[in-house]
This record gives C-alpha cells, structure tokens and sequence, in this order.
C-alpha cells in the first residue's frame, strides 16, 4: 500500500498532530498525489485509497477520520461519543457548514482541509481537548479563531493561557495579493493593518499572522503558538495551492488526534 508523506507537528507526547503533502497517495493531474477530499472533485475512489492508507498509517478505523465540509464561515462543531454512533448521513448532516472541529475523545482525528487558506490546531494538555480551524481570508476577518477558542473554554472549561497552537502551511503576505475590496473587510474589521498588511502596487495581506494575533488577543501565550514557515503558493509541488493551480485540485489535510 502506497503510504502517504506527513509533515508531523512536535504538539505534546499525547497527541498526533499532521498536514499531508502531496506525495503517497493515489490522486492523478493537479489532485495528484494524495488528497482525500471529496468536495473538489477527485475520484472517488482514488479518495477511497488515500483515506484508507492514512487510516492504516494511524492505525484508526475510516469512521474515525473526520473532516467537515466547510463554506469559510464561523461555525464550530463538537465531536463527542455519541457521534461516532450516527448514521453515515446523520455525520455528514452533523458536519456541513462546519469550519472548526473540536474534541474530547480519544482515537478521533479531526482535521480541515485547506489549500492556502490557514489551518490551525489546538490543544489544551489540562483537560486533554483538540481542535482543527480551517481560517480562509473571510474566516480569518469573522474571527473565526476567536469563535473556538470561546467555544472550547465554554465546552470543556480550557483555560486559554493552557492552550497550545499550531499553525499550519498556507499562503504568505509575499504571495497573498488582494483587491481593495479584501483590504477594506479587514479594515472594517478593525484589523491593524499596519501590522498585517503592505502594499506592492495592489494590498498584500498576511494571513497567518492575523490569526496569530487572533489567538494571543484570546489570551493564548505567544510563547505557545508555533507558526509552520512554507507558503503553500510557493511551494505548490509539496502542498496543494489553489491559487496556482486552480480550485480543481487537491486539497491539504491537517489534522490532530488525541492518544
């Protein structure tokens, strides 16, 4: 079985926390190599095998491998026992319009699917609580990171200050060009555009840095947020891009599993 290529995140001894590259799958053209979601129109049975093998390779059953079907709003859904007991359609009901993912059970990776938009994990070592955040540029302006974190202190009683955070591949401020009309949504929104923003003949827009700030406004210490340095536009050969291969291909999966 053709195993598929991780980059792991060094999170806390208890977790499993990872984005997928391209490379070990069983995807063709621009979903080539390894892509399992199956939103962006993949074959399905290609998808059927990679899911398969990240399976095998974490050593959990199909049933424990979930991903929701996002629409860059703010909603976050919470995984407990009695959802691994739903019907297929009951789960895919449970996780349309979904963009945060968070949980307290054991064996259960929850991750997003993101390519160039920013995918952040979080864990609180305390009460022993994940969650996977999928931030596009109209996530990251409703403060969609801001939404879990209050989500998991209202859930599980996490204390922000014991949150550690991860984020993952996605596009840079050298990469991330926008119009005017992204530029003033940020601005609207009372972004320091100062601090976030430069512009190069049109606005450029750093998007990991928004929702670093995002997360320390939400008491999570500085000190604890590890940021991973590869732009996604710029390095489309490892990590699927969008924005340089257009939104029919592949799709990066980053995600976190409680041990």
């Amino acid at each position: 079985m053709t195993q598929p290529v991780l980059h792991f995140y060094d999170i806390d001894e208890r977790v499993t926390a990872f984005s997928t590259t391209r490379q070990g799958g069983y995807s063709q053209g621009l979903y080539g190599e390894f892509n399992i979601n199956s939103y962006c129109g993949d074959d399905v049975e290609a998808i059927r095998q990679n899911r398969l093998s990240l399976c095998t390779l974490l050593g959990i059953n199909d049933d424990c491998l979930l991903m929701p079907h996002q629409v860059h709003l703010t909603k976050v859904a919470t995984i407990s026992k009695s959802f691994l007991h739903l019907s297929a359609n009951e789960r895919r009901q449970q996780l349309e319009g979904v963009d945060a993912l968070m949980t307290d059970v054991p064996g259960v990776c929850i991750g997003v699917s993101t390519a160039d938009c920013i995918p952040i994990l979080l864990y609180d070592p305390r009460h022993h609580v994940s969650c996977a955040i999928h931030a596009g540029w109209r996530g990251t302006v409703a403060r969609i990171v801001s939404k879990a974190v209050s989500g998991i202190v209202a859930t599980y009683g996490t204390q922000p200050s014991d949150l550690i955070a991860q984020i993952g591949p996605g596009i840079s401020l050298d990469s991330f060009e926008v119009g005017n009309e992204v530029y003033e949504a940020f601005a609207e929104a009372r972004f320091d555009m100062s601090a976030i923003s430069e512009y190069r003949d049109k606005w450029h827009i750093d998007l990991p840095l928004c929702n670093r700030l995002q997360l320390i406004e939400a008491g999570v210490p500085a000190s604890h947020i590890d940021s991973y340095p590869v732009c996604t536009f710029q390095h489309s050969d490892n990590y699927f891009s969008a924005r340089r291969l257009g939104i029919q291909s592949g799709r990066i999966f980053t995600a976190i599993m409680l041990r």
